[in-house]
């Protein structure tokens, strides 16, 4: 990951020092069943587990004649134990390591995405109690609907990422897995009670069963659990910068005391962080992609995922826990404008009652075709700056007929459409 977007807890994670100390941990772990079992002798484990260390340079040094990484680790790692070096890597394949070792490196992680992502979600809960009553226009195919709440749109935010939540404790449980089962997954240098007992030791469950590798359905789960909460985040991000249009106005991003909006223009106060999220969650549906992919290898295994995950697991979790902070800090302090809410929503002279009109007319024994057609008429009038729509509907003679100008006047009440948000608000205490 470039620096721009690196944070330091995925930086810690994804370290080639902890890569090869979760290695290390694996190999550990598979000494200590085997001790466990009698295969070695105890006094041999406690001689590996107390002197087993590893030298980044060396492992690249002897890497860069043998051409595989988990050779020169093991021979780094034996040569530092001494006479029970032997012992290291017993009964494995490279697969046993990196992929036992890759499900605590993508637990870690995660455990650190669903901690940010709770800051997050209760952050927006937080707004959306807050501005709980405060009345906006609802917009279906970017048009003014209804009046609406702003803090129902907050609130449908906080269930969007509430659910990603669900979706990545599942996704937690179906990577906590751990192989050590061999070349074919046969067990055939390595039994199964060892494979148990080193799970156990790491936290972790044994897969019922594998072959070379950990099925990539379980990693592919999880990177598209990962971008669909990214495209979440840009759900949200979308619709701030929506809001910051001149044209609406009604939210703005953060924007910091000496923030320059333009290298050309000194007025603008563009929505920068909503925009990189949205460029980032497009990365992460890549990524997504790229995951897919990566279920699909020959036989009982080939190595064409390898080099794709080296890459994206990695940037995921960068681009995701850098895009939950910077939407922490947005929704934390994002300016809302309430006056501008109402002057949009009285925008259109009324048009936006026009369902209450229409529905009143029908109680009140209009054909419905008919209702609508007359309160399409005026609406389509009024569209074109005619005057307002309830001055326009009051003068019509069916229309004031059925309905007194004191029902009509009760029609444009804002009000009518927020007397069950308590109800809504309700089935999330």
């Amino acid at each position: 990951m470039i620096e721009r977007y690196e944070t330091a807890a995925m930086r810690d994670i994804w370290s080639e020092e902890n890569k090869y100390r979760t290695w290390l941990d694996v190999e550990l772990a598979v000494c200590h069943a085997w001790a466990e079992e009698g295969l070695i002798p105890i006094e041999a484990y406690e001689s590996i587990r107390k002197k087993a260390f590893f030298d980044i340079d060396r492992i690249k040094e002897v890497e860069s004649k043998v051409h595989h990484d988990v050779i020169a680790f093991v021979s780094c790692v034996a040569a530092s134990v001494g006479e029970w070096g032997r012992f290291i890597h017993l009964g494995l394949t490279s697969s046993d390591v990196l992929d036992t070792a890759s499900a605590l490196l993508l637990r870690q992680s995660l455990g650190i995405i669903l901690e940010e992502l709770a800051i997050l979600y209760e952050e927006v809960l937080k707004k959306a109690f807050l501005y709980k009553y405060t009345p906006c226009i609802g917009r279906t195919h970017g048009v003014h609907a209804e009046p609406m709440s702003f803090g129902l749109k907050l609130l449908n935010w906080h269930s969007q990422l509430k659910r990603s939540e669900e979706r990545l404790i599942l996704a937690k449980k179906q990577i906590s897995y751990g192989k050590i089962s061999g070349a074919a997954g046969t067990y055939a240098h390595c039994p199964p009670s060892i494979e148990e007992k080193a799970c156990a030791f790491l936290g972790l469950k044994p897969a019922p069963i594998s072959n070379q590798i950990l099925q990539r359905d379980r990693h592919a789960f999880l990177i598209l659990s990962l971008a669909l909460l990214g495209s979440t985040l840009e759900n949200i991000a979308q619709e701030i910068r929506h809001l910051q249009r001149t044209e609406v106005l009604e939210v703005m991003e953060p924007f910091a005391s000496g923030q320059k909006g333009s290298s050309a223009m000194p007025h603008k106060r563009n929505p920068i962080l909503c925009e990189r999220i949205c460029g980032m969650a497009r990365l992460l549906r890549g990524y997504a992609l790229s995951a897919m992919e990566n279920v699909a290898l020959w036989h009982e295994r080939d190595i064409s995922h390898s080099s794709v995950e080296r890459i994206i697991w990695p940037d995921v979790f960068h681009i995701l826990h850098y895009m939950i902070a910077l939407l922490i800090n947005i929704v934390g302090h994002m300016e809302v404008n309430a006056e501008k809410m109402i002057k949009n929503i009285e925008l259109t002279k009324g048009l936006i009652f026009s369902q209450r009109v229409l529905l009143a007319l029908v109680e009140k024994g209009m054909d419905r075709d008919e209702a609508y057609e007359a309160v399409q008429k005026y609406a389509l009038e009024c569209w074109n700056e005619k005057g307002t729509f309830k001055d326009m509907l009051t003068s019509d003679p069916i229309v004031s007929s059925l309905l007194s100008a004191e029902e009509l006047q009760g029609f444009f009440d804002v009000s009518y459409y927020l007397r069950f948000v308590d109800d809504i608000f309700d089935r999330f205490k």
